[in-house]
């Protein structure tokens, strides 16, 4: 089997929506996951004691499925503008239909075709989870990125990359393999998560994305692990918008 991309990996999601929020839910640590990357951007969040978490600030959830990694940024930017775009109608349908506040919006379209569907920044942040090992040209939507953040915005990437160390490319077959399949098998959307295995090991690793996002002008780039069995395999990317003057030298 080979990876899913563009209109048939929106379908395979549109199917698996239905169930997908169960599956996820399975896996420890999944939301607070979220939450931890989406602090990791470096915005006013509650911990900071400020007043207004967020507020005044624009951020964008690419590839925001069913809604769980927009909840983790309003949680953690409760009064920021978020955006939220996925590819799949079926998963956006799923997201609306879960309660927000007013400073929420969904829009359906591909990472690829954000400015035909209306998308304009600048925005303080994008946060994109489980997105670009998805994506069939990543360094493209980088650059979309790249060039919807306002100078010195920040970037956060929680992504399934790898280590590179064999033992955890094993953990992650096993988990998938022996739970992961079986289970969504059972729901009838083992396509789309044959894909979830296959579209991991054959992603970067960690160090080849941190150097993949390094070269699409982006700086103080840093690569944070998480916690629990998705140590080694599940990280978050975060970097800033490089500074347009030091890009030329200036």
């Amino acid at each position: 089997m080979t990876v899913l991309r563009d209109a048939d990996l929106a379908a395979a999601f549109d199917h698996a929506a239905h169930s997908y929020d169960t599956l996820v839910a399975a896996n420890p640590g999944y939301h607070a996951h979220l939450r931890r990357s989406a602090r990791r951007l470096g915005l006013p969040h509650p911990g900071t004691g400020l007043p207004h978490p967020g507020t005044g600030l624009r951020v964008l959830d690419l590839g925001c499925g069913t809604g769980a990694s927009t909840a983790a940024l309003a949680r953690v930017l409760p009064d920021a503008d978020i955006t939220a775009v996925d590819a799949s109608a079926g998963m956006l349908d799923r997201a609306r239909a879960k309660p927000w506040h007013g400073r929420v919006r969904f829009v359906c379209a591909p990472a690829e075709a954000l400015a035909e569907a209306g998308v304009q920044g600048p925005f303080d942040a994008v946060f994109a989870a489980y997105l670009f090992r998805n994506v069939a040209d990543p360094d493209a939507v980088l650059d979309a990125v790249h060039d919807l953040l306002a100078p010195h915005g920040r970037l956060a990437v929680h992504e399934y990359t790898l280590s590179g160390r064999p033992l955890d490319r094993a953990v992650w077959t096993a988990v998938c393999r022996g739970l992961v399949l079986p289970v969504a098998s059972a729901l009838g959307d083992g396509e789309l998560y044959r894909h979830l295995w296959r579209s991991v090991v054959e992603f970067d690793t960690v160090d080849r994305f941190t150097d993949r996002v390094r070269a699409r002008g982006f700086d103080t780039v840093r690569a944070l692990p998480l916690p629990g069995w998705q140590t080694g395999i599940t990280h978050t990317v975060v970097a800033r918008r490089a500074d347009p003057a030091a890009r030329s030298g200036q």
